[in-house]
């Protein structure tokens, strides 16, 4: 009886240590962004050289005029976003960056990012994968096939 008791607060400590680990990493990756959507997005690009990257690269300020051609709705209310992506309209590459107003709205943003960002919205070329995801405040999202998982890596690993 005294040994089950003993497994049984062996397997307990066990599950609490495991679940405290992964909620510790859960928080890290939530940590606010600090700086402006220009340098954050340098970061997010760094360790590319250019030849990696598609040609003609720019970044556009976004605004309640062109935000639904960026992430598919404006039925979000954010502070400020930056996107970045080729003036040669039959490549498939964006990133955006979203600061939102504060972090509670940032979850259901993301969602209604991920209902209605076209990934097709180029001319002949498309995306097969969205990234949506955030730090804080800090929403990114990324269409990009080739680079899409070292881009936001990159954006993981920010004042890290």
């Amino acid at each position: 009886m005294k040994r089950i008791r003993l497994k049984k607060a062996y397997i307990t400590g066990l599950v609490l240590t495991v679940f405290l680990g992964l909620a510790g990493c859960s928080q890290e990756t939530n940590e606010k962004v600090e700086g402006n959507l220009t340098d954050i997005m340098e970061e997010v690009y760094a360790g590319f050289s250019e030849d990696e990257l598609p040609m003609f690269l720019e970044n556009m300020e976004v605004t309640d005029d062109n935000i639904e051609m960026f992430l598919g709705t404006s039925d979000i209310e954010y502070k400020e976003a930056l996107a970045r992506e080729s003036m040669t309209s039959s490549v498939a590459h964006s990133v955006v960056l979203v600061r939102m107003n504060d972090e509670a709205s940032v979850e259901a943003a993301k969602e209604k990012i991920k209902e209605n960002i076209n990934p097709q919205k180029w001319i002949c070329v498309g995306v097969e994968h969205v990234i949506v995801e955030s730090r804080g405040d800090l929403i990114i999202v990324i269409l990009d096939d080739d680079k899409g998982t070292e881009l936001l890596k990159n954006f993981q690993n920010i004042g890290k």
